[in-house]
């Protein structure tokens, strides 16, 4: 059985600059044996299809930069497994969208240099079903997930979803955790959430033997992984 630590989504190179040792102290803390990247673990927002905010860097400038914030988190995590999301791929969607074949076109594990990481839209631990997401929404993204599924679920890519929920017959019960995420919510990156009334929970997850646990990351004034300490 493992002990997994589940880290949200970072965006680099816009996380949260207190994110990795947040997630650094969990891993110890709980005593994890295996690490799960939920996804989106870059933005990608120069490649974006969307509007560029003329205060980000382009496409170059961004990898250049999310290059190295992904260094440090091999440093700290050589071995872990991945869930691709919706941005880390925004450069195959983009490629695709001219006609570009899949053979011209790096694997994650090359273009990141993270020769240790499995890359996958999915994986299944423990008979924990763990994913990016993306075509899940609502007030309880996961839950809903888990549902569709009929399995524990494990997903995070909806970055105001944050908790667990159950459910439960007479003959089992499954769970389903949203991770919520680890970025910088000050980032030009994210400026079209800026008038939100929900903002995004930054917290990660831990599942043991299959159980899940949630941890908040203490980030307000003066607590524990406040920006200004980074």
């Amino acid at each position: 059985m493992a002990r997994v630590l589940v880290i949200g989504d970072q965006h680099e190179p816009v996380a949260h600059p207190g994110y990795i040792k947040f997630c650094q102290d969990l891993y110890e803390r709980w005593d994890c044996n295996k690490v799960m990247f939920i996804g989106d673990i870059v933005d990608w927002h120069g490649v974006s299809f969307h509007a560029h905010h003329p205060e980000c860097p382009g496409p170059k400038d961004e990898y250049e930069l999310a290059y190295k914030k992904i260094k440090r988190w091999v440093k700290s995590f050589p071995t872990a497994q991945v869930c691709i999301g919706n941005h880390d791929e925004r450069v195959v969607r983009l490629a695709e969208s001219v006609n570009i074949p899949a053979r011209f076109i790096r694997s994650y594990a090359e273009t990141w240099n993270t020769p240790g990481w499995k890359w996958s839209y999915e994986h299944i631990i423990d008979d924990v079903f763990y994913f990016h997401g993306v075509g899940n929404t609502g007030i309880h993204p996961a839950f809903n997930a888990a549902k569709t599924r009929l399995m524990s679920v494990v997903m995070g890519h909806c970055h105001t979803a944050s908790g667990i929920k159950w459910l439960a017959n007479p003959s089992r019960r499954i769970f389903a955790m949203d991770t919520g995420c680890g970025i910088n919510v000050d980032a030009y990156q994210f400026a079209y959430g800026r008038h939100a009334r929900q903002r995004p929970v930054l917290s990660a997850g831990v599942v043991l033997d299959g159980l899940p646990y949630h941890e908040i990351m203490p980030c307000g004034r003066k607590e524990r992984y406040h920006k200004r300490r980074f």
